[in-house]
């Protein structure tokens, strides 16, 4: 692939990506887990169960496990607890990573479209990005819940080209995680990674991706709008 790479929009990650939103997601489970009398889970390990929306989080810190299903009246009564705590807080400790105001300030100077992708629902997504002063960079808003299926689906990734009427080679997916390289080499699209996110605690240098960018403000430097 050359570079700068010819684009003409951006579509971000949330969680790991454009903000480092793990400590109040810890909160929130840590609170639960008191209110539900169940072992709580510490900040470090709670990031590698991030990427798959609250409901699967959820169920990964009452199993302690990525995939395992816990008991169904447990898991009913413990995601209305977190959804309780997590809407509480959803924005108490969570901030821009650095690099990330800088990257999209780049990204609006060339004139490119923006747009937030991410398996978040609708409720958390839209007071978070509000809250953190990000919300007016972006054209386009596609959270978990938006659309019938969400990363690592193409879905998300196609109706976005749809909306800016491009080409999937023309939209850059920036993300954290393998859900987001598996969504882009299926929908067709470039992808960079950052490495400070919540890759399940594995490094982003093993995922099929284009390039491993230190910052949002890095990711600018690559590309030109085509």
């Amino acid at each position: 692939m050359d570079f700068p790479l010819p684009i003409r929009a951006v579509v971000i990650d949330l969680d790991g990506t454009l903000l480092d939103t793990a400590p109040d997601l810890a909160d929130a489970a840590a609170a639960m887990a008191a209110e539900l009398g169940v072992p709580a889970v510490d900040e470090t390990r709670l990031k590698t169960y991030i990427g798959n929306g609250v409901s699967r989080l959820v169920k990964r810190v009452l199993t302690g496990e990525m995939e395992a299903e816990p008991p169904a009246d447990l898991f009913g009564r413990a995601l209305p607890v977190f959804e309780k705590y997590y809407a509480q807080w959803v924005s108490r400790k969570s901030r821009p990573f650095p690099g990330v105001v800088e990257g999209l300030d780049a990204f609006k100077a060339m004139g490119l479209h923006l747009a937030c992708i991410t398996n978040k629902a609708e409720r958390f997504t839209h007071p978070l990005l509000k809250d953190t002063g990000l919300i007016d960079y972006f054209e386009l808003i596609l959270s978990g819940d938006t659309l019938p299926e969400k990363k690592p689906s193409p879905l998300p990734l196609r109706h976005a080209c749809q909306v800016f009427g491009i080409r999937p080679a023309e939209l850059l997916l920036i993300g954290d995680s393998l859900n987001d390289t598996q969504a882009a080499r299926a929908a067709g699209c470039p992808v960079f990674c950052v490495p400070y996110g919540y890759n399940r605690g594995r490094p982003v240098e093993e995922l099929d991706l284009d390039r491993v960018v230190p910052s949002l403000a890095e990711a600018a430097r690559l590309v030109r709008k085509a």
